[in-house]
């Protein structure tokens, strides 16, 4: 009886044994999935990674969606998405907009010249021969064909006159009087006003660092050094501040600004790194027909910049979704407008991240939210030339409802990808941004994208490739200075070259605010188009 009892005892405790060792198996197992599908994640995060490097350094630099989802109907889209068919509708809408947008198209074939180059006639005469015993001779116009003049060094020489005088009562006394010699911004320099403006031309607008201008003015004849010519750069750009001053209160007093930054190396900034990024700010606005595009640089990227820029601002900020940007903000009671190219980028990053795609898959959550911000793109395309108001009713009529659309369709899917994923980073971007995307609706003056400010600061990016840094921070200075009034002019119409021209050879003589208001790009537009005619 008591050996019955210890066999039922000693398999109790077996069977206590076993069910532990299975339930710990079991967390095991169970552990090792969650291991594995939280490696299959980062595996799918890694991959779309590594494609949209390849894609961003060897395919074709465009964010163009593919035709075959651009504008999709999104019902057809949900339909598509839950396998069922919407291939007759989708063609169907596809050809109605590849329709619109080949009438869109502008004719092809060789553009005529602008009326504003000069004209030089070349004549092309018969021989006396030829023409003998002709009724009648006269010239057409056969073709024109654009030509230029490649530069020239020369030395001017300024032989000022000068005047004696004698004295009546007295000819051993006498006086002179010389000729006024022009003002120049550095009266001692080596070099010309025009010769200034075109290094600041070369280096800021057509980036071309001044070891390659050195080489240039060399070969033909003139020997500068790229030291002196930095040297022209940083003290032009002192004499130069005040104008510079004058265009940041111009666009303090407009209603709309938008604003980006971008990385810049300055090898001597105390206390930073030569190795660490410094910034360059660039703002564009100022009041209808004074658009100004004005750089700053500063070695932070901290929220106290845009704080310091935009003193006394108040109206309309459009950014891209950078936080720096709030707490001016708040301080001024800006209005923050979001830009809907950054948040379509991330989709279009998201998108060109798939494998290729193949005929009859389904389109991806990237595909579904970038035919709906086409659309939004369309209307805009469309109501392009219409007036402030136009454009205001039409946005109310068209665009809102599309992007209470979007809104609704994204709070439905955000849950359904990744976090991690392209995808899901783009979707926690435009949920995050949405009230800052929908401003451009308010307002009939402002753009759905911040792409005139990133505009006006590729040519500064361009730039960079070639010349790599700045020196020193008054190197850095003196390039914001150069870019503010180059892009400014562009803004305004003007030909930078002849801008700058005239700006510096008015600048010396400019001793009051009212002169230098007088060189602000819309006040010297009219003389500057008269001397080009």
């Amino acid at each position: 009886m008591q050996n019955k009892a210890l066999t039922t005892n000693l398999k109790q405790n077996s069977s206590g044994c076993l069910g532990t060792e299975k339930a710990s198996l079991l967390d095991i197992i169970q552990q090792k999935d969650s291991l594995i599908e939280q490696q299959k994640r980062q595996i799918e995060i890694l991959k779309e990674a590594l494609i949209l490097s390849r894609v961003k350094r060897f395919s074709r630099s465009s964010e163009q969606s593919d035709a075959q989802y651009s504008l999709f109907d999104e019902a057809e889209m949900e339909v598509y998405e839950q396998e069922q068919d919407a291939e007759d509708s989708s063609t169907s809408s596809n050809s109605d907009d590849s329709k619109k947008d080949k009438d869109k198209k502008k004719t092809t074939g060789r553009k005529p010249f602008s009326k504003d180059i000069p004209r030089v006639p070349v004549y092309l005469d018969l021989s006396e021969e030829e023409k003998a015993g002709a009724s009648k001779v006269f010239y057409t116009k056969v073709k024109e064909e654009l030509d230029i003049i490649p530069a020239k060094i020369q030395v001017l020489e300024y032989f000022q006159q000068k005047a004696i005088f004698n004295q009546v009562d007295d000819k051993k006394t006498f006086s002179l009087k010389a000729a006024i010699l022009p003002k120049h911004p550095f009266p001692k320099a080596m070099g010309s006003i025009n010769l200034m403006a075109y290094v600041i031309i070369a280096k800021y607008a057509d980036g071309l660092p001044l070891y390659r201008l050195e080489g240039i003015l060399q070969r033909y004849g003139g020997e500068m050094s790229r030291a002196t010519l930095a040297n022209w750069m940083i003290k032009l750009s002192t004499q130069l501040q005040p104008l510079i001053n004058l265009l940041r209160d111009s666009q303090i007093a407009g209603d709309i600004i938008q604003m980006d930054e971008t990385t810049l190396k300055v090898l001597k900034e105390p206390d930073k790194p030569a190795s660490s990024d410094k910034y360059m700010w660039v703002s564009r606005g100022g009041p209808p027909g004074q658009p100004s595009v004005l750089f700053e640089y500063d070695p932070s990227r901290r929220g106290e910049v845009p704080v310091r820029l935009l003193d006394d601002f108040s109206g309309y900020l459009q950014t891209d979704g950078y936080s720096g940007y709030n707490a001016v903000c708040a301080a001024n009671k800006i209005t923050a407008v979001g830009c809907w190219d950054h948040a379509r980028r991330k989709f279009k990053d998201a998108q060109s991240a798939q494998p290729k795609k193949k005929k009859g898959n389904k389109p991806t959550k990237a595909d579904i939210a970038l035919s709906m911000i086409n659309k939004l793109y369309l209307i805009e395309r469309e109501i392009k030339e219409r007036t402030i108001e136009k454009k205001y009713l039409a946005r109310q009529e068209k665009s809102l409802p599309l992007l209470k659309k979007l809104e609704t369709w994204l709070e439905n899917n955000y849950h359904k990808v990744p976090k991690d994923s392209l995808t899901g980073k783009a979707m926690t971007y435009a949920i995050n941004q949405w009230d800052k995307l929908n401003t451009y609706c308010r307002d009939g003056r402002l753009n759905i994208s911040n792409v005139l400010a990133e505009n006006a600061i590729r040519p500064f990016v361009v730039g960079r490739k070639a010349w790599l840094f700045s020196d020193t921070p008054k190197g850095a200075q003196a390039s914001s200075v150069h870019y503010s009034l180059i892009e400014t002019a562009k803004a305004n119409g003007l030909e930078p070259h002849a801008y700058l021209v005239e700006v510096l050879n008015k600048i010396p003589y400019a001793d009051s605010v009212e002169k230098i208001e007088e060189l602000l790009p819309w006040n010297l537009k009219k003389s500057l188009e008269q001397k080009s005619r």
